[in-house]
């Protein structure tokens, strides 16, 4: 008979039970010990498949504490199977599984620049396409007065602007209000840049820093953050830490909703 050999760690050196957490499709987590994180996208018995935001797709054990979330240290289970509540897309809508998108309509949706497009197309891609709507970017607000008289709005046509910055007396609002009509429709929120909108509780941080005037708004987030000074990085480790409607500020959430309905109006 095996003898009993009780176990002598003394309590406070013993790993504490992770919470468990389960895996359910979209979660984003990254695997403990490695520099892989990624959105669940299969669960089977032992195994969890986990996409990351280049789609490539990898296999990990359920291992106890193997993943963090939020940077906390949780232990992922397979889902009970339950009745089925209806899916929802980023932005909170619900899903329409199998739905195709909508050959694109004439209005159009401009924002600022790149980061912009990515983090609309991250919470609102589904119900964009749906709807048949087209973001595009201005590159500058200076260029709007131009892209507005190119485009031609009308009833059918209508135009909707999403503007950084855009403050009582700001050059933004003085371009926004020259060009604003029944057919366009120029709406913003108050940040520097869209990086802001993006609830610091979802990056770990307990807010935005202060960056001095006169430096580069971006490198100085970097720089106070103690982040390695390449912005471009910096944008894509915020972007995969926005999962839903939840990890945005309410400001930019009511423009970019009343943008969509005034396009699809």
């Amino acid at each position: 008979m095996r003898e009993y050999s009780p176990d002598l760690t003394p309590q406070w050196k013993r790993a504490k039970a992770a919470p468990e957490v389960p895996a359910e499709p979209d979660l984003v987590v990254e695997v403990a010990g490695t520099d892989f994180c990624g959105a669940v996208v299969a669960c089977e018995a032992g195994t969890v498949t986990l996409e990351d935001r280049f789609g490539k797709r990898r296999v990990f054990p359920l291992q106890p504490r193997g993943f963090l979330l939020e940077g906390t240290v949780v232990t992922l289970v397979r889902p009970a199977r339950g009745p089925a509540a209806p899916l929802r897309t980023a932005s909170g809508s619900i899903a329409v599984p199998g739905a195709r998108a909508r050959v694109a309509r004439a209005g159009r949706i401009y924002v600022e620049g790149r980061h912009d497009a990515e983090l609309v197309e991250r919470v609102w891609g589904d119900d964009l396409r749906i709807e048949g709507v087209v973001v595009e970017y201005l590159e500058g607000v200076d260029h709007l007065p131009a892209i507005v008289a190119e485009f031609a709005p009308g009833p059918d046509a209508r135009l909707g602007v999403l503007v950084d910055h855009l403050v009582p007396g700001s050059k933004e609002s003085r371009i926004a209000a020259a060009v604003a009509s029944d057919d366009v429709l120029v709406l913003g929120h108050p940040y520097v840049d869209v990086w802001q909108a993006v609830k610091p509780s979802a990056l770990g941080i307990p807010a935005w820093p202060e960056v001095p005037r006169g430096q580069d708004w971006k490198t100085g987030v970097c720089g106070a953050l103690g982040w390695p000074e390449n912005t471009g990085a910096a944008w894509q480790h915020i972007l995969s830490r926005v999962t839903s409607y939840k990890d945005l500020e309410p400001a930019l959430l009511g423009a970019v909703e009343h943008l969509i309905d005034h396009v699809t109006a």
